[in-house]
């Protein structure tokens, strides 16, 4: 993990740069959307969220891989006042856990959606 000093400090949860030296294997995880296993989706950007980090999790239990386990995380809002929750919700799912971050405000596939988060881990 790296913050060069070249660049503005890192905070909130993530750092500028993830080195990969030998992985054994990547997994990407395509942009999970806050659709339940049953097709319910949650109402209210926390709660969609939360579904959101439950369906990047299990991708990555199918895999044998943890959230501890991702390099690369790419977050898509619906709406910049989501951005303080987001990162709420992220640190409180990844606790100490640092991976690389983007986040992009932007129109979603659905409209119904507040979000979708796809990642990368490495093992």
């Amino acid at each position: 993990m790296i913050n060069p000093g070249r660049v503005v400090p890192g905070g909130g949860g993530y750092v500028h740069s993830y080195e990969i030296t030998t992985p054994a294997r990547l997994v990407h995880v395509s942009g999970q959307i806050p659709v339940a296993p049953d097709g319910t989706l949650p109402e209210g950007f926390e709660a969609q969220c939360r579904q959101v980090w439950t369906n990047v999790a299990s991708a990555l239990a199918h895999h044998g891989m943890e959230l501890s386990d991702l390099v690369k995380v790419t977050t898509f809002l619906s709406d910049r006042a989501h951005r303080e929750a987001n990162s709420a919700i992220r640190r409180e799912v990844l606790g100490d856990h640092a991976p690389a971050l983007t986040v992009v405000i932007t129109g979603i596939y659905d409209d119904a959606w507040l979000l979708e988060i796809e990642a990368i881990a490495a093992r």
